[in-house]
């Protein structure tokens, strides 16, 4: 028997190739490498140019459907929002990818990706390939509202019937204060009042919840249908809130109705308006009472001014006596009585006919602690005006006093505001914006000088082009109003200043 030599068990081990003879290791297709690769392709359906949007104005990029994202070059998340653009990435093992190098203003961004496959019955295939993205721009849906002007969701209008601006004016400072206009889209000054723009609803209820928090005032809601997908149910509306701000201002005489003067303790019907926050503060001239009218009071028995800061008048202090509490008349039910007023008996002379015609008046006053002979104090003449209102028609006309004085006179105006060191920002410096020249606005700076408890809420910063003062004949009467240096703020400006060589 003859014995044959079993094969070498290396030869065994190798065949060669189907198509080009070659001696290669077993496999399940019988190909080389080679081959393999010109038979077979493992990123047939991976598509090797794709778009990517980017918005110039954030710079941020698309991620489909809808949602723009932050991405740096070559970063980690450009990186996976390029891969998630790939749609037949999924057939394919990824091993590896990476960023090759392009011109940053090539509007070209290229990626290296290394995939494995299965082909022909369970062999593994590597391939290296380059998808090319090419960068087009496109404007995001923020910076498109944010550009035209007229593209909002919400609208929230601020309005008030009143003679004077100046209840904007403090409005103005509060919001910017608890910075209350960050999601607004555009703010539009108007003659009647602002109108805030904004792209959700949601925003814009947030605003009508400040205006109720800060001042008395109601709101009335609408929606306008704008389009509808009958498919999806998808309805598309314009939100608008309408702010209505009580129709009474800081300063002002007002005349209560009969049912509110017994709500109130028995306050007397003429009453002025000395502070106006979430509620009309009023107190009362003759016996210093006061009472606070809120905004579901004021609607449900409304009132008018019957006489406005424009209508004051001048008048000198010729005397003026404290009266003591055991000389004040009370009653059983009274209201409130003001701690931080001095009622007193002042005698007063109209400032033009001082010297011509002696003619004191006689009356009382919630100023006694701030008054003296001597002093000016502005003040409405109620006995030569002529007051159409159906609640003063129905007054006594003897309990009517001739004059009401509202607060005390500080001489030359026009002195204090050229001295003055402090200053105000503004929601928008546009044209567009309040008329900060006007005789409302510089009696808001001079309210703001002497109430401290009016600036509390406010912020005041230093005017940086204005020297302060360090000759005494330069300085501001020490006993008219002014704001202390410690109530100002610093104004934050940032300046690109180059460095200097060392």
């Amino acid at each position: 028997m003859e014995y044959i030599p079993a094969a070498n068990s290396d030869q065994t081990k190798r065949i060669l190739c189907c198509e080009c003879g070659v001696v290669i290791e077993p496999n399940p297709s019988n190909m080389c490498v080679a081959c393999l690769r010109t038979q077979v392709d493992i990123t047939e359906g991976i598509p090797k140019q794709a778009t990517l949007y980017f918005c110039r104005g954030c710079e941020r990029y698309l991620q489909p459907p809808s949602e723009w994202v932050s991405c740096a070059l070559e970063s980690r998340e450009l990186l996976s929002l390029c891969l998630k653009k790939l749609k037949g990435l999924n057939r394919v093992k990824l091993i590896d990818a990476a960023f090759v190098w392009t011109e940053p203003h090539s509007k070209r961004i290229k990626v290296k990706l290394t995939v494995h496959g299965e082909v022909l019955g369970g062999a593994v295939l590597q391939q290296v390939f380059i998808v090319e993205y090419t960068v087009n721009h496109q404007m995001c849906t923020d910076c498109h509202r944010s550009e035209a002007q007229d593209y909002w969701r919400a609208l929230v209008q601020v309005r008030q019937k009143a003679e004077n601006k100046k209840t904007f004016y403090y409005l103005e400072q509060l919001i910017l204060k608890h910075k209350a206009h960050e999601n607004t889209l555009g703010i539009k000054p108007i003659n009647e009042g602002l109108d805030f723009f904004y792209t959700t609803e949601v925003h814009a209820r947030r605003m009508v919840e400040f205006l109720n928090t800060v001042l008395p005032c109601k709101y009335q809601h609408s929606k306008k249908l704008i389009s509808h997908d009958i498919h999806s149910n998808i309805y598309n509306y314009k939100f608008t809130y309408s702010v209505d701000i009580v129709p009474v201002s800081k300063d002002s005489v007002v005349c209560l109705p009969r049912k509110l003067t017994q709500q109130f303790g028995g306050i007397s019907p003429l009453c002025l308006v000395y502070r106006v926050t979430n509620s009309v503060h009023l107190i009362d001239p003759t016996t210093a009472q006061i009472a606070e009218v809120n905004s579901s009071i004021y609607y449900r028995n409304p009132f008018n001014s019957i006489c406005n800061p424009k209508q004051l008048v001048e008048y000198i202090i010729m005397d003026i006596e404290p009266i003591l509490d055991k000389d004040r008349k009370y009653f059983p039910g009274q209201g409130a009585i003001s701690s931080r007023h001095i009622l007193a008996d002042v005698w007063i002379v109209k400032a033009s006919e001082l010297g011509i015609n002696d003619n004191t008046i006689h009356g009382r006053t919630h100023l006694g602690h701030i008054l003296k002979p001597g002093d000016s104090a502005l003040g409405y003449n109620i006995e030569d005006s002529n007051i159409n209102d159906v609640n003063f028609d129905k007054l006594d006309k003897s309990k009517v006093p001739d004059v009401i004085l509202v607060k005390k006179h500080y001489g030359d105006r026009s002195a204090r505001r050229r001295q003055r060191m402090w200053k105000l920002k503004h929601l928008t410096e546009e044209v567009t914006a309040f008329d900060t020249e006007t005789n409302d606005y510089n009696e808001f700076l001079d309210e703001l000088e002497e109430d401290p408890d009016l600036r509390q809420n406010i912020n005041i910063f230093k005017d940086s082009s204005k020297q302060i003062p360090v000759d005494a004949y330069d300085t501001t009467d020490i006993n008219g109003p002014h704001i202390t240096l410690e109530e100002m703020l610093d104004d934050l400006t940032i300046e690109d200043v180059e460095m200097a060589e060392q």
